[in-house]
């Protein structure tokens, strides 16, 4: 379940240096989670740092990227295993 962030945001910036995967981007007029880098924090903290930090609540789960909490561990590993290669 990877996470989205919603029209709702407000570009205050504090989301992006949050994510541990680097997923969060600037996007054409606010933030975007990128879905394939997206753990929602599985694998570095209990909850999403990102959804902990917004100020407007704009970061719901993704109804288009549904995973569950064992795919997310994978995808996880295999963007820490990418990190080091």
């Amino acid at each position: 379940m990877a996470l989205m962030i919603t029209d709702e945001c407000i570009n205050c910036d504090v989301c992006e240096p949050e994510c541990p995967n680097d997923a969060i981007s600037m996007g054409v007029e606010i933030y975007e989670i990128d879905p394939n880098k997206c753990t929602e924090c599985v694998g570095h903290f209990d909850e999403p740092q990102c959804v902990q930090v917004c100020p407007v609540e704009c970061i719901p789960i993704n109804p288009e990227h549904v995973e569950t909490p064992e795919q997310l561990l994978e995808k996880y590993t295999r963007l820490q295993a990418n990190k080091t290669a």
